[in-house]
C-alpha cells in the first residue's frame, strides 16, 4: 500500500501533470481564438446583425489570419505527433532469453502493487529507469508476442479485440544496468530496482501519462527541427515549429521536473517496504560498480578500441576490476566474499551472448565504433588482450616516436654489433632528450620552438619540442581516420535521442541537452581523455621502454584491471617506471631511468621491432 509520503507525492505529480495540460490546453485555446473569431463575423454577416463597412473590413482581414494561424497550428499539431521521442540504445532482453529475470521483475511489481513493466532492457552503464516506449514511431508493443488467443502469430490482434489490445496503454520499460547484473547477487539488484519498478504505478496516471507524452512530442518535435534542411522554404517553417515548441517546453519544464519528482518520491515511499535493509547495502554496491565499471572503460576498453578491437566481455570484466579493487583497498574488504552468492546475471539464458551485445552496443555509444563487427573491427577476448591489444598499442606508439624524430631530423643511434645503424632504440630517444638545449633563441633546424604552454614549460626545451610534433601527427592521424569513417558512412539512421534523465521515470531529456543518435553525432558520450602533450610525450616514451623490455629482457605485456596496460617482468608487474620517465622528459636527467633499465637487464642500444 502506498504510505502518507507515496500520496503526498502522487498528488503532487498529478498537480504538475495538470499545470502542464493546462499549457497545452491555453495552446489550443490560442490557436482557436482566431477562428471563432472569424466564425463569430461571418456569422453575423449572414444574420444581419454585424453589417457595415467595419465589421465587412474586420473578416476580410480576420478570415484569412484564422485560416493562417490554423495552418500553421496544424503544422506544429502533426510535427509534434509524428516526431519520433528520444529513446534510449538498449539492448533488447526477450523473455525467452531471461524467464528468471522477467520473474523476478514480475514478482517484485506484485509485492508493490504496480504494474509490471512491458519489456527489460540493459544499457551499458551503471543506471536503471523505466522508459516510454509506446510511441508508434517505436513500433508494437513489446509484448505483443505474449498475448493470448485473440492475437495472429505475428503478435498482432485479431477479431473483436484487436481495437481493445491497440488502446490499452502499455507499460513502460525497465532498462537496466548490464555492470549491475555481473557485479550484483540477486538479491541486491532486487532491492535496486524496488523503486525504479514502483514508478510504473504513478505513470499509469493518467494525467501524468498525457503531461509526459505532451512534453516528450514538444521535445521530439524540437529535435526534429534541429536536423539541417537543405531546401529554404522547410528550413523557414521548421525554424517556426521549432520556436513554438520551444515555446512550449520553457512553459512546461518547471512544472515537468517537479512532476518527476513527485513521481520518484511517490516510488521510493512505496518500495521502502521491499528488502529496505537489503537496499542500503545494495547502494554501496552501485557506487563501487560505478566506479570499476569507469576505471575499466577508460583505461582498459579505450586502448583496444583505438586499436580497432572491443573487448566482447566487458560485463565480466568489471567483476574482476572490482575483485582486485576490493583486494587492494581497504575500504573494500569483505566485498569478494559476496562472490561466493548467485549473482544476478545467472538470471539470463546465454550471459555470454547478452555479455557480448552489451559491448559492442558500449564501444558505439563511448567511442563511436561500427555497429556490426567487421575486418576493421573484431572482437577480443581477455585472454588475448596482451598481445593483440597491449603489445600492438606500445608497438604503434614507439613507432610513431620514431616517425617524429626522423621528421625532426634527428639522427640515428650508433649501429649496433650486426650493423644495422637505422634500426630503432631507446638509445636514440634518451640521447635526445638529454642532449643539451640548443642556445636560447637558437631552433634546431626542423624542430619548432618550444611552445610557451604551462605544461610543456615544465620539460626541456628537446621535450617540448618533441610533444609538440607527437601532438600534431597524433592529431593529423585521427583527423585522416575521422575522414576515411565519414566517407565510408552512407544511409545515417534517423533520429533516436540521448538517453533519459538517470533516475527519472521514463522522462527524457530536454530538447536542449538532446541530439540526434546517428552515424555523424556518435559517439554521444566519448570517453576520450584529453592528454596533455606532456602527458602524450610521457605515454610514447613509456611504450618506447616496453617494447625494448620485451624485444632485449623477456619481459611480456600484461592487463592489469584498474590500470589497464601493463609490463611484467617474470610474471610480475614492473613498478618504477614512470618516475623515470618523468624526470628524462622534464628534467633532460636519465639517470634514474638508465638505473631501472640496468636492474631490470633492459638493453636500449638494442633495436627494438616496431608494427
Amino acid at each position: 500500500m502506498i504510505g502518507t509520503g507515496g500520496e503526498a507525492g502522487v498528488r503532487a505529480a498529478r498537480s504538475r501533470a495538470l499545470a502542464v495540460l493546462r499549457i497545452r490546453g491555453r495552446a489550443l485555446a490560442v490557436a482557436l481564438l482566431p477562428a471563432a473569431v472569424a466564425v463569430v463575423l461571418l456569422a453575423g454577416a449572414s444574420t444581419g446583425h454585424l453589417a457595415g463597412p467595419g465589421w465587412g473590413a474586420a473578416r476580410r482581414i480576420v478570415t484569412p489570419l484564422a485560416l493562417l494561424v490554423l495552418l500553421a497550428a496544424g503544422a506544429v499539431a502533426l510535427v509534434v505527433a509524428r516526431a519520433r521521442p528520444a529513446m534510449s540504445p538498449t539492448v533488447p532482453i526477450a523473455e525467452e532469453a531471461a524467464p528468471d529475470l522477467y520473474r523476478m521483475v514480475r514478482d517484485l511489481a506484485d509485492r508493490l502493487d504496480v504494474p509490471a513493466p512491458s519489456a527489460i532492457a540493459l544499457t551499458p552503464d551503471c543506471d536503471s529507469w523505466l522508459e516510454d516506449r509506446t510511441h508508434r514511431a517505436h513500433g508494437p508493443p513489446p509484448d505483443s508476442r505474449s498475448r493470448p488467443a485473440g492475437s495472429g502469430g505475428d503478435g498482432v490482434p485479431r477479431g473483436p479485440e484487436s481495437h481493445a489490445h491497440r488502446r490499452a496503454p502499455a507499460a513502460p520499460v525497465l532498462v537496466i544496468g548490464s555492470p549491475f547484473l555481473w557485479w550484483m547477487r540477486v538479491g541486491e539488484l532486487r532491492a535496486v530496482l524496488a523503486p525504479v519498478v514502483a514508478g510504473t504505478g504513478p505513470s499509469a496516471h493518467p494525467d501524468i501519462a498525457a503531461a509526459r507524452r505532451f512534453v516528450r512530442g514538444l521535445d521530439a518535435a524540437v529535435a526534429v527541427t534541429a536536423v539541417p534542411r537543405r531546401g529554404p522554404v522547410p528550413r523557414a517553417a521548421l525554424a517556426g515549429v521549432g520556436w513554438v515548441a520551444r515555446l512550449l517546453l520553457r512553459g512546461c519544464r518547471g512544472h515537468a521536473a517537479e512532476m518527476e519528482r513527485g513521481v520518484a518520491a511517490a516510488a521510493a515511499e512505496r518500495a521502502q517496504a521491499v528488502d529496505y535493509g537489503l537496499r542500503i547495502v545494495a547502494q554501496e554496491q552501485v557506487g563501487l560498480a560505478y566506479a570499476g565499471w569507469d576505471r575499466l572503460l577508460t583505461r582498459v576498453a579505450l586502448p583496444a578500441w583505438r586499436m580497432g578491437r572491443w573487448p566482447s566481455r566487458l560485463d565480466a570484466g568489471v567483476v574482476a576490476a572490482l575483485t582486485e579493487l576490493s583486494r587492494r583497498d581497504r575500504l573494500a574488504e569483505g566485498f569478494a566474499s559476496r562472490l561466493g552468492e548467485r549473482p544476478a546475471c545467472d538470471l539470463l539464458e546465454e550471459p555470454g551472448a547478452v555479455d557480448e551485445a552489451a559491448s559492442l552496443l558500449a564501444a558505439r555509444l563511448f567511442h563511436g565504433g561500427p555497429a556490426e563487427p567487421g575486418p576493421d573491427w573484431s572482437p577480443v577476448d581477455w585472454s588475448a588482450y596482451p598481445e593483440e591489444v597491449v603489445d600492438r598499442k606500445w608497438r604503434t606508439d614507439a613507432a610513431r616516436l620514431h616517425r617524429v624524430l626522423d621528421a625532426m631530423g634527428v639522427r640515428p643511434a650508433p649501429a649496433d654489433p650486426a650493423g644495422r645503424a637505422e634500426a630503432p632504440t631507446l638509445a636514440r630517444v634518451l640521447d635526445h632528450l638529454t642532449e643539451p638545449a640548443p642556445p636560447e633563441g637558437a631552433a634546431r633546424i626542423g624542430e619548432p620552438p618550444p611552445d610557451d604552454d604551462e605544461d610543456l614549460s615544465r620539460t626541456t626545451a628537446r621535450g617540448a619540442a618533441l610533444a609538440a610534433r607527437l601532438s600534431a601527427e597524433l592529431a593529423r592521424e585521427e583527423a585522416a581516420a575521422t575522414g576515411a569513417a565519414d566517407a565510408s558512412a552512407t544511409a545515417p539512421t534517423a533520429a533516436a535521442g540521448t538517453p533519459p534523465v538517470p533516475g527519472a521515470t521514463g522522462y527524457p531529456t530536454t530538447a536542449a541537452d538532446s541530439a540526434v543518435w546517428d552515424d555523424h553525432t556518435l559517439p554521444l558520450f566519448p570517453l576520450q581523455p584529453l592528454r596533455t602533450a606532456r602527458e602524450l610525450l610521457a605515454d610514447h616514451v613509456t611504450a618506447m621502454v616496453c617494447c625494448a623490455a620485451m624485444d632485449t629482457a623477456g619481459a611480456a605485456p600484461g592487463l592489469d584491471w584498474l590500470d589497464g596496460p601493463s609490463l611484467l617482468v617474470d610474471g610480475e608487474r614492473a613498478t618504477g617506471l614512470g618516475t623515470g620517465v618523468l624526470t628524462l622528459i622534464e628534467d633532460g636527467d636519465p639517470t634514474a631511468l638508465k638505473g631501472w633499465l640496468a636492474r631490470l637487464g633492459i638493453r636500449p642500444e638494442k633495436p627494438v621491432r616496431l608494427v
